[in-house]
């Protein structure tokens, strides 16, 4: 058993090469061998987003708290909640953030296949994002 206690796992900044707009990341856990599931905080500032990206074992994001969009390629922007889970496919190319207005936080738990959990592709143009509400 381990137990990770609250606090004890500094925040950081999300990286500007993987995110638009203010992003803080708390990580929550790492894989423990051999498993392969890490979890973590996300709290994106109002119109904050990842860049398009895609999961080798696919993503799950429960949202806690604020308002915010999701997107897979060819799809369209629905909007996310409190409560609300969200369950992308294997290599399903999206992006997450908030709203235009309001904050979004998700706890994010993904996979890693040979040591690798995440593909980092393009960033989400405005045009892309659409600063209105869906």
């Amino acid at each position: 058993m381990k137990i990770t206690r609250n606090g004890s796992l500094p925040s950081s900044k999300g990286p500007d090469d993987w995110f638009t707009g203010s992003v803080r990341v708390d990580y929550l856990f790492n894989p423990i061998e051999p498993a392969r599931t890490a979890g973590a905080y996300v709290t994106f500032d109002p119109g904050a987003r990842t860049a398009w990206h895609t999961h080798p074992l696919g993503q799950t994001l429960i949202v806690t708290a604020g308002h915010g969009w999701v997107q897979r390629w060819g799809g369209p922007i629905e909007e996310i909640n409190p409560g609300d889970v969200v369950q992308f496919e294997p290599d399903e190319k999206h992006w997450h953030g908030a709203s235009p207005t309001t904050a979004m936080t998700h706890i994010a738990i993904q996979e890693g296949l040979d040591g690798k959990a995440v593909e980092w592709l393009e960033k989400v143009s405005d045009e892309q994002y659409k600063h209105e509400e869906p």
